[in-house]
């Protein structure tokens, strides 16, 4: 972390005002940027519950915050010294609010004005890649997930997503079913994904909202192992064998 930027409070203010509404609630030198948040003091409060997920000490390792938004997590991988930090998002607002927060904070951030269909494109593997929050917003989610194994993941992958429908535990399956057996789709264990046509929660980027089954055996699918589920929205991997080539649209497996 480098020195915090000299700023009055009434500067910090100002320059938080001008770039609109904030999704993450910082405290910039006192200044908070979402007081009214919706869901309390977010981000802060969800993280302080799975704050153990992620080493605290990040020294010699690298991290990637996919949609990163203001920056929060992004802070807090360098907090725990992390060498490297490069946070991307699709949407210049919230690359401008974490700008802000990185110079306020002396937090010695990357940022990319990137989609996550295009990771390749940093052209590099990270220790520690954060995707939180992100999932659910995809029109195209198992390919994000296939995008961030392939290319950016070389060891720890932090997940978040909105879940609806069941929150029951994963449970285990047959490998493969029969054609006529039909039970098993109405089984509320078996993974499903619920389409969003229009909106949800007053918002039109919810596309995809998994269960917590579908969410598991979507990362299983992308070729990451499960070490933790602490709550039934967040799980660390690790990544793991690559079910399928670069670009496959069906898995690798023999007499495919």
């Amino acid at each position: 972390m480098g020195e915090a930027a000299p700023m009055s409070s009434e500067e910090i203010e100002a320059r938080v005002r001008a770039l609109g509404d904030w999704f993450h609630n910082l405290d910039l030198q006192g200044v908070r940027t979402a007081p009214e948040h919706f869901l309390g003091d977010y981000p802060r409060e969800f993280w302080r519950a799975i704050e153990n997920t992620v080493p605290w000490d990040l020294r010699g390792k690298t991290a990637l915050d996919v949609g990163c938004n203001a920056g929060f997590f992004s802070i807090e991988m360098k907090r725990r010294g992390a060498d490297r930090v490069v946070g991307i998002d699709s949407d210049p607002r919230y690359l401008a609010q974490a700008r802000l927060a990185s110079e306020i904070t002396g937090a010695d951030i990357e940022l990319r004005q990137l989609d996550v269909y295009d990771v390749a494109k940093l052209e590099e593997k990270f220790d520690v890649v954060l995707f939180l929050g992100v999932l659910y917003h995809l029109r195209h989610p198992l390919l994000a997930l296939d995008l961030l194994r392939q290319h950016v993941t070389r060891d720890l992958l932090l997940v978040q997503t909105l879940l609806r429908g069941s929150l029951a535990p994963p449970r285990e399956w047959e490998n493969d079913y029969p054609f006529e057996e039909t039970e098993v789709f109405e089984d509320p264990r078996w993974p499903k994904m619920h389409f969003v046509e229009h909106e949800y929660a007053h918002d039109w980027t919810n596309w995809w909202i998994p269960d917590r089954a579908c969410a598991a055996a979507m990362l299983r699918s992308a070729g990451f192992a499960i070490e933790d589920n602490p709550m039934p929205q967040v799980f660390v991997c690790r990544a793991a064998e690559l079910p399928t080539g670069p670009g496959a649209v069906y898995p690798a497996r023999e007499g495919r």
